[in-house]
This record gives structure tokens, C-alpha cells and sequence, in this order.
């Protein structure tokens, strides 16, 4: 069997081996060299790694057992030090690899301004994982500032992601609006906007002239003397070919490693793909050249026939929320007439360039529902003198009268393109319709169309709709998972109405596609069970995520969080000492102050938990519950007890909330704050569940978010004491414990049920909130126990140790 060599497991290079694999899986020996310690990633989705929305497991697209299965050498975390042509070897850093062919997919390596103190700690690229790591720990810490260099797309995206996460984020942009090369002005202005609104300060021409600070990046300066704070700097402007491996074997290489039309470089025996190359005269910097470039790499291995060719390219992003589109050619000229349409209060921007009655190019802010259509009237060059006066109102409304919208997709050709990441047209997706292809998932699997950024998922979805009529149901709501149809909402409706007190009942009664469950649905099932029948229900700890199995939250390198529980935010000197005693025993690298007014011990090891479990509860402390799905913090001002402003006391009221709420599972992790007067020093307005401190009482708000989304707190009640406060508190959280769906947060469920639904329910009848109130005290009185405790009385009762922990030492 020849062998194939393939330095560098990104995207381009893993679309192309799965293109070989899948057209002759015995073709070659490969053997996959990365500089990373990992394989191949989605790297669009770092971004939504970086702000949250996603971890990293959930953005692999080669996975471990992928590459075993389809027998892939992985010599990852190895970087690649040269190429011996004459000898035919690749040359690791432990050994070589002979190679019968060899892939090239080193990608691009980002820019560095060489300015004063661009190399000090604290100054970082946005490239990989490990530089979206590096801005999560930079981020962790409250009251930080970053600086991102750079208003492209990634750099916006860094800010984006690092203002999620608390940080105060300054943009710097060289040019006179952001994204210069894919908008113009107006919508770059509104970008802008919409940015600032987020509370990303966006200076728009400004240079950098130096970092400062002296063991590292403390501050940024401009050439126009303006100085910006910054415990770190992102500099994200812009990306070159990474060559220095060609360059070395003797390979041609200009801007890039120069390949012909079966991505072939001047040496015949090595091809090259992916951002690391050019092709007559051009560099690739978007997913869909790159993907065509994979396809015909796979092709040339295999000595079939194809040939790269670069196609007409829109651009459609997705930056914090913001939905932009451009394509073709939008700058002004002569001879050239402009149809621009502005909605300011829905913050939509188009605008068409038109010139010798064919659409040139076009910039859409805010709505691009309709920009794969306008896409295929600039590739095409159509005349489009007839549609003239109803053009910018896209092609429902054709003909003068608005249409049904779907006509719009029925009429696209078949070569239209549906997919931009992964070069799907609609013939495609309608052959895949043909071969039974049913629904979004099996179109997804077949041809990869809405399997990158997700974007074009409407469009397919109206494909679909078009090709099988009344047999496609566009989907209302998600399945749980892939082991069955229905939705949480379904499978919580059968739980309850059916009396099903068990996961085996739920399978079967629901009709489950699998015996026993997945990993996604098996935490949802478990929550719900537990909430809804906690007398006949037992908890199922291997149906939890690890973090909840493990009492406390695995961090990066495998290591653990532990977060004693501080109740209200009050500690005292024995507390303190317990926990800076355990610091020191257990060698425990970080102790961090927590936005939530606790102590986070960080890095401590696994077996080291149970006995630092021991020695924390010793001194009265209990779990934090930092890493469930319950009341994580209840946070507080000092209120009457000290502040002059304070009008009630904030503190006592605050304890009590926690004491009684504490231990509960929720849906998703909830968090409390109580401020003792409207100057709000506890953040209760962006909180699940907050109480303000007024003359007259509490006002107690619900459904706050300060995390991927901003949200204040809509008002539930106003109480007249502690007691009614506490009441109200509680019998909200037994609403959401019995009707949230799992994993969603308070203020989504108040989305969907209505705040007025939750109100009838807690505030306008007695007897409900009462009956709430006692469900929900049920249940504590089953279920709520200090876990770190547990844990050690277990393993003392059974005298099994745990590495490192002793019988004597448990007790």
C-alpha cells in the first residue's frame, strides 16, 4: 500500500481525507502530522467556544476513534521540522515518515505588528484553540480590559467573545469603518452601532504604536498619543501563508506554495491545499475554496480527473448576533446607480450597486434572508431591467405583488448554491432528497450543507419543504436527541400525565428509538424524574455530566475546581484560614476571588479531592455547588449593617435565600443577588432571581442574564417583608424546576411560557404558591445534602481509600 504523508490536521486537509477514505478507504497508509496536540476542528466555531455558547468537544470534527476507524497514523502535538524530497521522508520532531505522497495543509500564521512590546506576555494571536483558551483565562478574572487590534471578522469576534465573559474589550481598526473589505460605510456604521451597544468601544483609524507595561502588556498607545488599558492584547490583523516548510525543501512558493489546477506543487509527488497555498496569482482565505480544493486534492491522489477552479465568492457572516452579507464589487464608479433600502428601527441596511442593468454587488445589514438569491443575479450577470423597481424587495415580491416566499426557492436553478462552506448547490440537496433524505439531519449527513456555520440551515430547510410538499414538516421544535422524535416538552408531558417513574418506563412508553438512552438525553431524563417524582425517583449519578459526578469542575488540563459555599458572600477568619490551610496542603497553584463573592481553589487534583473535601468541612464549610445544575451564589451588599444607603438588611436576607434554596436541582444553574437599596451594588437586576431593598420592602425581579445574552430583570412581585420575599423566591424556583426545559435558563423558559403564565401561578393565586412552596420542600427534605460530605462519610464507611486519602484523614 503507498504511503501518505499529511503535515497539518486542519480543515482542508481532514475535508480531503475524508473525500479519500470515502472514495477508496485502502488507497493509502496516512500517516497525520500536527503541531497541535489535537486533530481536526471546526475552526469557525471558535468563536462560539470563546464566548460560551459552545465547548470544544462540541466543535470536533474528527474525534479520536474517527481516525483508529479508518486506520490514520495521529502523530499530533509533533511538529513537523523538514522534508527530505531526495530520500522521500517527512522529518518529526521524534523520527521520520517515508511518503509515497505528500499533503501539505500548514494553513496561515497570523500576523504580528512588529511594534515596541509586541512580544510581552499578555500580547496573543486569535488563531487556535489554544489561543481561545489563553483569552478564556485572561477573561476569568473580574475587571479586566482587553485590547483587540483589528476590526475584521476575527477580531470582532474575539471582542465579542471576551465582552460575553466580563471583560472591558476596546477594538482598535487602522481604517475608517470595521470590516472594510466586506462592507461599506453605512452598514460598517451600523455594525458599529450595534457593537457599541454591546458595550464594545470601537476606535475606528487608529494605529498602534507601541505596547506598554513592563513585565507585560499593561496598555496599548496609538500614534495619535491616546492610551487604552489592557491586561491583554489580541491582535488579529490579518494572515499570512504558513510556507516555511516548502520554502526549506526547495518547493516554488510566492506568496504562497504555488500549486497548479490538481493542487500539485512544482514537485510531483507533493500537493499542497488549504490557506498555505496559490493558485495563479491568489490566496484562499474562506472555507468553500478550501473544501473545493480538498475535493480535488482526494481526486489527484487517487489519479482521477479534476482541476480547481475559483469561483464567484459571497460573504455571509455572523458577527455577535449581527447578520451581514456582500458580494461581487460595491465600491463606487462611474456609470454605476445605487437602490439602498434603510429600516432604522429594525436596523436593517441594503443597498444594490447596478450598472448596465445587471446587479454588480450588494451589502445587506440585519436581514440576509435573501442574499443566495442576489447572489445568483451577480454571478450570473442577469439583466435585471425587467425586476428594476421591485429588486431590493427580493424575489417574493417579483411581478410587482409579494409572493409566497418558497416560490423563491422553487425558482432557484439547480446549480444554485445553497451551502457557501461546503460548495452545496440545490441539485444536490434535492439529489439527496431523491435517495431518501427526509429531513435536515440526513441531508446534513449526505451532503454537509448547514454543517459548518449553520447559517444556510433555513434555506435547506426550504429546499426540503419545496422538494417533498405536505410529506416535510418543518420542524417546530428540536428532538431531546437522535434516540427519539419528540421534543423535552413531550417526553415531560408523558413523564407527568402518564405517572412514569422510571427511565426504562420513559423508553418504553415514549417509544424510544434506543433501549437505554444516550449521553444527551439521559441528564434531561434524570432531571426530570427527579423533579417530578421525588418519592419514587432515586438519583442516577452516572446520567449526570462529570462535573456533577465529580463534585466539582475538571478544568483544562484535567485538573479540578473546588468552590466552598460562602453563604450570601459572608465568610470569617476561621473560614478563611480553613481554605488558605487547604491551599497550601493540597499545593494548589491558583486561589481566585469569584464574580460571585466566593473563593475558587483551582488546579486541584483528582485524588486529592475527596481529602480536601475533608478538611474543608472540618471547619463547617459545604460544596459551593459551583459545578451543578442549582443555585450556584446568592450575592449581596452589605445593606443596613453598614452602608448608609442600605433600607433593608440585604446581608440576613440574602443567607436566608441561600439556606433554603441551596441543594436544589434546577434545570440549569441559577443565580440570586440581593441589593439593600436601588443603587443595586449586587447586580440583582441581571440576575435569575433578584431582590431589590426599597423603603417600602422588596421588589423582586425574575429572568436576568449577564452572560451570552444581556437581559435585565422583569418585575414579579413587590413583598412586604422577608418572609413574603423568601415565599415568592422559592415558589418561582419550583415553577421553573417543574416546567423549564432542561439546560435552559430561567429568562428562556419565561420567554416561552409568558411572564403572566408564571405570575398567575406565583403571585395572583395563594394556594398555588403555597402548594409550590411545599413540593419544593418535599423535595429538599429527600434530596438536598452537602455532596462533598457525603462523599467522605462514604468512603470511610467503606474503608476503600482513594489514592491519597486515608481513613484517618476522612474523619
Amino acid at each position: 500500500m503507498k504511503k501518505l504523508v499529511i503535515i497539518g490536521a486542519g480543515m482542508a486537509s481532514g475535508r480531503a481525507l475524508e473525500r479519500l477514505i470515502d472514495a477508496d478507504p485502502e488507497a493509502y497508509d496516512v500517516t497525520l502530522f500536527n503541531a497541535e496536540p489535537r486533530g481536526n476542528y471546526n475552526r469557525i466555531m471558535l468563536s462560539p467556544v470563546l464566548s460560551g455558547e459552545k465547548s470544544y468537544a462540541e466543535i470536533v470534527t474528527h474525534d479520536d476513534d474517527w481516525y483508529a476507524q479508518n486506520n490514520v497514523t495521529c502523530r499530533f502535538g509533533e511538529p513537523v521540522t523538514g522534508i527530505d524530497r531526495d530520500r522521500k521522508v517527512v522529518i518529526g520532531t521524534k523520527g521520520e515518515v517515508p511518503y509515497d505522497k505528500l499533503l501539505i495543509a500548514t494553513g496561515s500564521a497570523p500576523f504580528i505588528i512588529p511594534v515596541p512590546g509586541h512580544d510581552k506576555p499578555g500580547v496573543i494571536a486569535y488563531r487556535d484553540l489554544d489561543d481561545t483558551n489563553a483569552m478564556i483565562n485572561a477573561a476569568d478574572a473580574p475587571g479586566k480590559s482587553a485590547v483587540v487590534i483589528g476590526g475584521g471578522l476575527l477580531g470582532l469576534e474575539a471582542a465579542a467573545g471576551l465582552a460575553l465573559r466580563g471583560m472591558s474589550v476596546t477594538v482598535i481598526h487602522l481604517m475608517g469603518h470595521l470590516l472594510e473589505r466586506q462592507l461599506d460605510p453605512a452598514a460598517g456604521y451600523l455594525l458599529q452601532k450595534d457593537l457599541e451597544k454591546r458595550g464594545i468601544k470601537v476606535h475606528c483609524q487608529g494605529a498602534t504604536k507601541a505596547i506598554l507595561g513592563e513585565d507585560r502588556a499593561e496598555a496599548v498607545l496609538l500614534e495619535d498619543g491616546t492610551v487604552y488599558d489592557a491586561d491583554l492584547v489580541v491582535m488579529a490583523v490579518g494572515i499570512r501563508p504558513e510556507t516555511r516548510a516548502a520554502t526549506d525543501a526547495g518547493l516554488d512558493v510566492g506568496r504562497g506554495i504555488s500549486v497548479d489546477a490538481q493542487m500539485v506543487t512544482s514537485d510531483p509527488d507533493i500537493l499542497a491545499v488549504g490557506e498555505c497555498v496559490e493558485f495563479d496569482g491568489q490566496l484562499f482565505g474562506l472555507v468553500a475554496p478550501l473544501y473545493d480544493q480538498a475535493k480535488v486534492v482526494a481526486a489527484t491522489l487517487l489519479d482521477q480527473p479534476a482541476a480547481f477552479t475559483p469561483k464567484e465568492l459571497s460573504t455571509k457572516l455572523k458577527v455577535t448576533g449581527c447578520d451581514l452579507f456582500s458580494a461581487g464589487d460595491f465600491a463606487d464608479g462611474e456609470g454605476r446607480e445605487d437602490i439602498v433600502f434603510r429600516d432604522p428601527s429594525r436596523g436593517v441596511y441594503k443597498r444594490l450597486v447596478i450598472e448596465d442593468d445587471q446587479l454588480k454587488g450588494a451589502v445587506f445589514y440585519g436581514d440576509t434572508s435573501d442574499s443566495n438569491w442576489f447572489f445568483g443575479l451577480i454571478r450570473d450577470g442577469e439583466d435585471i431591467s425587467d425586476m428594476r423597481e421591485t429588486l431590493i424587495f427580493g424575489p417574493a415580491y417579483q411581478g410587482g405583488s409579494p409572493v409566497d416566499p418558497l416560490s423563491a426557492v422553487a425558482a432557484l436553478p439547480r446549480d444554485a448554491e445553497i451551502c457557501g462552506c461546503n460548495g452545496v448547490c440545490k441539485g444536490q440537496i434535492e439529489d439527496a432528497i431523491a435517495g431518501g433524505a427526509t429531513d435536515l439531519g440526513a441531508v446534513r449527513a449526505i451532503t454537509k450543507a448547514s454543517g459548518s456555520c449553520g447559517t444556510c440551515t433555513g434555506l435547506v430547510e426550504q429546499v426540503l419543504s419545496v422538494t417533498l410538499g405536505d410529506d416535510f414538516k418543518m420542524p417546530a421544535a428540536q428532538s431531546i436527541c437522535g434516540c427519539t422524535d419528540m421534543t423535552h416538552e413531550d417526553v415531560r408531558r408523558m413523564i407527568k400525565s402518564q405517572e412514569l417513574k422510571s427511565m426504562p418506563a420513559v423508553w418504553q412508553e415514549c417509544g424510544w428509538k434506543t433501549s437505554c438512552g444516550c449521553h444527551i438525553c439521559r441528564p434531561a431524563l434524570n432531571y426530570y424524574l427527579l423533579a417530578d417524582w421525588p418519592l419514587d425517583y432515586k438519583d442516577d449519578p452516572q446520567s449526570r455530566f462529570i462535573n456533577e459526578r465529580k463534585h466539582a469542575n475538571i478544568q483544562k488540563d484535567g485538573t479540578f475546581s473546588v468552590v466552598p459555599r460562602m453563604w450570601g458572600g459572608m465568610t470569617n477568619p476561621a473560614e478563611l484560614r480553613a481554605i488558605a490551610d487547604a491551599a497550601e496542603k493540597y499545593n494548589v497553584p491558583t486561589v481566585h476571588v469569584t464574580g460571585g463573592q466566593r473563593i475558587d481553589l483551582l488546579g486541584v487534583k483528582g485524588e486529592d479531592l475527596p481529602a480536601i473535601w475533608a478538611d474543608l468541612n472540618k471547619a463547617g464549610l459545604v460544596s459551593g455547588h459551583a459545578y451543578s445544575k442549582g443555585l450556584r451564589t446568592v450575592k449581596t451588599c452589605v445593606g443596613t449593617d453598614h452602608c448608609r444607603f442600605g433600607t433593608q438588611d440585604s446581608t440576613g436576607l440574602g443567607i436566608k435565600l441561600e439556606k433554603k434554596l441551596w441543594g436544589s436541582w434546577t434545570p440549569h444553574k441559577v443565580k440570586l443577588a440581593v441589593s439593600g437599596c436601588p443603587r443595586n451594588c449586587a447586580e440583582a437586576t441581571c440576575k435569575d432571581i433578584g431582590v431589590v431593598c426599597v423603603d417600602s420592602g422588596y421588589q423582586i425581579g425574575v429572568g436576568g442574564a449577564a452572560g451570552m445574552d444581556v437581559k435585565e430583570t422583569e418585575r414579579l412581585a413587590d413583598a412586604a417583608t422577608e418572609e413574603d420575599a423568601i415565599e415568592l423566591a422559592t415558589a418561582f424556583m419550583q415553577l421553573y424546576r417543574e416546567n423549564g426545559k432542561y439546560l435552559d435558563r430561567p429568562y428562556k423558559w419565561i420567554a416561552k411560557v409568558g411572564l403572566d403564565w408564571v405570575k398567575e401561578r406565583v403571585v395572583d393565586d395563594l394556594e398555588s404558591r403555597k402548594a409550590l412552596v411545599e413540593r419544593f420542600e418535599l423535595s429538599q427534605s429527600i434530596y438536598r445534602t452537602d455532596p462533598w460530605a457525603e462523599h467522605v462519610k462514604e468512603r470511610a464507611e467503606s474503608y476503600q481509600p482513594l489514592a491519597n486519602l486515608t481513613l484517618e484523614a476522612a474523619e
